[in-house]
């Protein structure tokens, strides 16, 4: 099935000039990105890039005894797979789908072809890859850092930026997954935030009720993040010229 591309869709693709997307489209492909679904796996070869059209992609990087933590998610705003244009074909990290949506995927030859070629594509990319490797740093300070109450906020705002609704569908036996800790720590926090009436939590859906006391909660890490994003795409004239 061909991708039918529009604004409302991944912000990447949407940014790119008109002439750059008609090249593309032919070569995307509309794909579903079901929950808990491995799109690669640590160290496995990288068939295809991912730009996901809704839902959460969660990258996390695996201990050889089996353990993770999240170091990164990406939604509509971005595409997974960057090491294929990177100069590798594998990496360490593990992409799971976190929240369940589609994606158009392209072939791992083609976005090497397109990256060489330059212009506005390239310039996108390693926009993006700037942005992505600032929340890989962030995460990994807040985690030293900074309480799980605020960790597990940020991870609510990060993840809120990228779904369409207040609702986010996940146990929190997974969030301790995602986070690395225990998930009587998230149980703690999270139970503090549903008091305060900042959320609501029942049966694996966690449903906020007032982000803005959430952005108050939250450390310093979120913001960082954001504002990095929101400086190298100020606007998509700026990224295609």
């Amino acid at each position: 099935m061909r991708a039918r591309l529009t604004a409302k869709q991944n912000h990447l693709l949407a940014a790119l000039p008109a002439a750059d997307l008609v090249r593309l489209r032919p070569q995307l492909e509309a794909v579903p990105l079901p929950l808990g679904a491995v799109i690669y796996e640590s160290g496995g070869e990288q068939g295809h890039v991912y730009f996901p059209a809704s839902g959460i992609v969660s990258l996390l990087y695996v201990m050889n005894d089996g353990a993770a933590a999240e170091i990164a998610v990406v939604g509509n705003e971005g595409m997974v797979g960057i090491s294929l244009f990177m100069g590798g074909g594998t990496t360490p990290s593990r992409a799971v789908v976190q929240s369940a949506g589609k994606a158009y995927r392209l072939d791992a030859a083609q976005i090497k072809v397109e990256f060489a070629r330059g212009g506005a594509l390239q310039r996108l990319l390693l926009r993006y890859t700037q942005a992505l490797i600032t929340q890989m740093t962030q995460t990994a300070v807040c985690n030293r850092h900074h309480r799980l109450e605020q960790q597990l906020c940020r991870w609510l705002l990060l993840s809120l930026d990228r779904l369409p609704s207040s609702e986010l569908v996940m146990t929190q036996q997974l969030i301790a997954n995602m986070l690395g800790v225990r998930r009587e720590g998230v149980t703690e926090a999270a139970g503090r935030l549903q008091a305060d009436g900042l959320i609501s939590y029942r049966r694996g859906r966690i449903n906020v009720l007032d982000r803005a006391k959430l952005e108050e909660r939250v450390c310093e890490c979120y913001a960082v993040v954001r504002r990095e994003s929101d400086r190298l795409f100020a606007s998509h004239e700026a990224i295609a010229a």
